[in-house]
């Protein structure tokens, strides 16, 4: 299944209000919920279109960046299905494997790139 095929009409808008309510329970800024959307910190505007339900823009960077970040959350619950506060937190906590970076920071910095890092260091962690 290609990611444009992944999100398509109404399902745009009911994706981007889950990223949302999940940048909330991440406890994100402003500049690091833009970033990890692949947006210019100066395009405010976009996650207050989103936030009122105007529906994420139809481009494979955008579409590609709303899987990951549902599969990095998907992996969280897995690794941490008992404890909300790790499921939460572990974004925004240092880790040793992104060189003492939170995952927030490495994607900051990476873009695109930092998105698969985070969801494939999950990924082999769940599978051990």
């Amino acid at each position: 299944m290609t990611t444009a095929q992944f999100i398509q009409g109404s399902e745009q808008a009911r994706i981007i209000k889950m990223i949302m309510k999940l940048f909330d329970h991440w406890k994100l800024s402003t500049g690091e919920q833009l970033s990890l959307l692949g947006l210019p910190k100066e395009n405010r505007r976009a996650l207050v279109g989103y936030s009122n339900g105007q529906p994420l823009a139809n481009d494979r960077d955008k579409l590609e960046r709303a899987r990951i970040l549902l599969g990095i959350h998907k992996s969280l619950r897995l690794l941490f299905p008992h404890n909300r506060k790790l499921l939460y937190g572990w974004m925004t906590q240092p880790n040793e494997a992104f060189s003492g970076a939170t995952p927030v920071q490495l994607i900051d910095e990476s873009g695109l790139m930092g998105l698969y890092m985070v969801h494939t260091y999950l990924d082999r962690v769940r599978c051990r």
